[in-house]
């Protein structure tokens, strides 16, 4: 096994800049936004995170790892609710990565543990099905997951457009600190499929 197995760690070349991460973000306002979040949770502290594969969150995770943030693969959602929860009980300061799609998966063990027993778990998930979509079935489930969200009495935070790279800086740092000051889930929400973000911008 590797030495810190199964914990990721950055490999020998690699940059916050450098592959997955070019082709994700092209503009330079995507690209800031991007440093935006990975600056807001080096603000909180973060120490290790868990992620579900999504394209659309490797820039954020190549970022972390970077950076020396440690991740770990999930299988699925609730899985990964599970291991970062576990985390945040010892102590750690660990976060979700994921898909807003996923937040199907991951319900019962979000408001079943995480919620249910005070874990103040941040959870940062890209969005879904709005403007810049390319895909014509996904929005039937991500538009509706606010809402789900919402009912399940998860606070959630949005990220868009409409906020510059400060803005999502100190969203995503206090949205880390409110999850650990009121010892429950604060998800964010990340429209990075935003056509304001691609080449050009």
């Amino acid at each position: 096994m590797p030495p810190g197995w199964p914990w990721s760690s950055p490999r020998a070349g690699t940059s916050a800049t450098s592959g997955t991460l070019r082709h994700a973000v092209s503009g330079s306002l995507g690209q800031a936004v991007h440093d935006a979040v990975l600056d807001g949770l080096g603000d909180w502290g973060l120490e290790r995170f868990v992620h579900v594969p999504s394209s659309h969150v490797a820039a954020l995770i190549k970022g972390l790892e970077a950076r020396g943030t440690p991740g770990l693969l999930a299988n699925r959602e609730d899985e990964a609710m599970g291991i970062a929860g576990g985390l945040r009980l010892t102590g750690a300061r660990s976060a979700v990565l994921m898909q807003d799609n996923g937040f199907g998966n991951a319900l019962t063990a979000l408001t079943t543990f995480v919620k249910a027993y005070h874990v103040g778990l941040p959870v940062v998930a890209n969005t879904r099905g709005g403007v810049g979509e390319y895909n014509a079935m996904i929005h039937t489930f991500s538009a509706g997951v606010p809402a789900m969200l919402a009912a399940a009495g998860v606070h959630v935070e949005h990220l868009g457009s409409a906020h510059g790279p400060e803005a999502w800086r100190c969203t995503v740092r206090g949205a880390c600190e409110l999850a650990e000051t009121t010892h429950r889930p604060v998800v964010v929400l990340l429209d990075l499929l935003h056509p304001a973000y691609k080449d050009g911008a």
